[in-house]
């Protein structure tokens, strides 16, 4: 999605199903702490806001958004959660560094979207410079943690009409 044509943070508020009775998980990085926990108040924010309550959203932290992807399996092994949401913060550096960080928690991402029966979904913002990531971690560009948690209810929505319509 192009941010420079959208405000991550604007949406119908009518096209959100509601979060009441849904467990969700948010697992985030710790690297770029002052972005991710940006990321994190907006998605916990939206989650609330659409009727999920305080109990049934856990939040646990990783040192980086490589071990996302790990901590997102962990939270789906070991906790009964109807979406986990994936927070991160990448950088680009001097080096390649930034490459392989990216392509890897993309792939391991989409790897547990094929391989587990609930979403996981990618809130992990991949930019330039820190003033990017400032503008989509509540900035000018709004939140990306906002449009990952309205994306986590979405998915789980479908996903449990379509075991309503499996049950048929």
């Amino acid at each position: 999605m192009a941010t420079k044509l959208k405000n991550l943070s604007d949406y119908d508020i009518k096209s959100v199903p509601s979060a009441d009775g849904m467990h969700f998980g948010i697992v985030v990085a710790e690297w770029n702490t002052d972005i991710t926990n940006a990321l994190l108040k907006g998605a916990y924010e939206i989650l609330i806001k659409h009727g999920a309550k305080e109990d049934d959203i856990l939040v646990k932290f990783v040192p980086g958004s490589i071990e996302l992807t790990l901590g997102a399996q962990f939270m789906a092994e070991y906790a009964d959660l109807d979406a986990v949401i994936c927070l991160g913060c990448v950088i680009q550096g001097e080096t390649r560094h930034f490459d392989f960080v990216c392509q890897s928690v993309t792939h391991g991402i989409t790897e547990l979207n094929m391989n587990y029966n609930i979403p996981f979904i990618y809130g992990v913002l991949t930019t330039d410079n820190i003033q990017q990531a400032q503008e989509r971690a509540g900035g000018s560009l709004g939140n990306k943690g906002e449009e990952a948690a309205i994306t986590a209810i979405k998915m789980a929505h479908l996903q449990s009409e379509m075991e309503a319509l499996e049950e048929k």
